[in-house]
């Protein structure tokens, strides 16, 4: 069986910290990555294809000339606000360009793939914390983008045996330890960065949005995660498929929330600055509290979060903001959290 895996989004975030387990696990990861919203400098552990998701033939002829035998699909567009303005380009972009790579996929004859998907898909849930099992109901285009692959990969197995792995992650947070990938988005929207950006002085406030939630401190609670657990976990899925795994959809998160309130105050701790901040109103379609029970994902693939107390998320991507400092723009005004 062939090592190679084709890591669609491999120069963005998440992607290229899969990039990196995938190699430390002994297979060569091929970063397939349009650098609309990319880093080339991210891709560090295997060739980059420079190419849209939508490009069919040169998807096709990836897939060839590097003897693929399995998928990471990462790529994608991930701002929820932009989603509600822009509906087309997300349901366009996330949802019909991924049908096109699988059926890029069957033509080949790769018949394994590990979907980044999200919690997203949950909406506002009934229950904490929240379970595979819970009803699906997004708010936003891009909950319901991410509804409509699983969904599609829901019956493209029975129909053509395409095996998958659904990972709907919570809040993907940090950077990798060693640092040489990280956290960079432009516009920023992730609350982490967004903090140690105003320690930085390279905005000016962090704005805190809802501090009348029904939650112990009035501010909305969160399950953050690791973004090197997130990166092991598709490891293990794609390992789990190899295997003869049937398909599966599973939550990644750590079963703990923390408040925006608490957040910041870690954060002030690790980098021991202030972090100047200003209360807002609540955006509408956030709920109060998002958790996972991750427990079925212990069972499945044998994970679990081992990077993810606050203190390390926090201490992670501090030291990949501090290095990349001098690279970083000027100032700017407030942004969301």
């Amino acid at each position: 069986m062939s090592k190679t895996i084709l890591v669609t989004g491999g120069a963005g975030y998440i992607g290229s910290h899969a990039c990196k387990a995938l190699a430390k696990a002994g297979y060569e990861p091929v970063s397939y990555d349009s650098l609309a919203r990319g880093h080339r400098e991210l891709v560090r552990w295997g060739p980059l294809v420079e190419g849209d998701l939508a490009d069919r033939e040169k998807l096709a002829a990836a897939l060839k000339r590097h003897a693929v035998s399995a998928v990471l699909h990462f790529a994608a567009f991930a701002y929820v606000e932009e989603s509600v303005k822009r509906p087309e380009l997300y349901f366009r972009n996330n949802v019909i360009n991924s049908l096109g790579l699988f059926e890029v996929m069957l033509e080949a004859k790769v018949k394994r793939i590990v979907f980044s998907s999200s919690c997203a898909t949950y909406g506002v849930p009934d229950e904490m914390p929240i379970r595979e099992t819970a009803p699906q109901r997004p708010v936003n285009p891009y909950g319901e983008g991410k509804l409509m692959v699983e969904r599609a990969l829901g019956w493209l197995d029975p129909a053509h045996g395409l095996k998958h792995a659904c990972l709907r992650y919570f809040n993907a947070a940090g950077a990798d330890p060693d640092g040489e990938t990280g956290e960079e988005h432009e516009p920023e929207t992730h609350l982490i960065p967004l903090m140690l950006q105003a320690a930085l002085k390279q905005r000016a406030r962090v704005d805190i949005y809802g501090t009348d939630y029904p939650t112990p401190d009035g501010t909305a609670v969160r399950d953050y995660i690791h973004v090197q657990d997130l990166a092991e976990a598709h490891v293990k899925a794609l390992q789990y498929l190899e295997g003869g795994g049937p398909s599966a959809a599973l939550n990644l998160g750590t079963g703990r929330g923390c408040s925006v309130r608490e957040t910041i105050a870690v954060a002030e701790r690790v980098t021991g600055l202030s972090i100047p901040q200003r209360e807002s109103p609540r955006r509408a379609g956030d709920p109060p509290m998002l958790v996972a029970d991750a427990s079925l994902a212990g069972k499945v693939l044998g994970w679990q979060a081992r990077m993810s107390g606050m203190d390390n998320i926090v201490a992670t991507a501090w030291a990949w903001h501090n290095r990349r400092q001098p690279q970083q723009k000027p100032a700017r005004g407030a942004a969301g959290v």
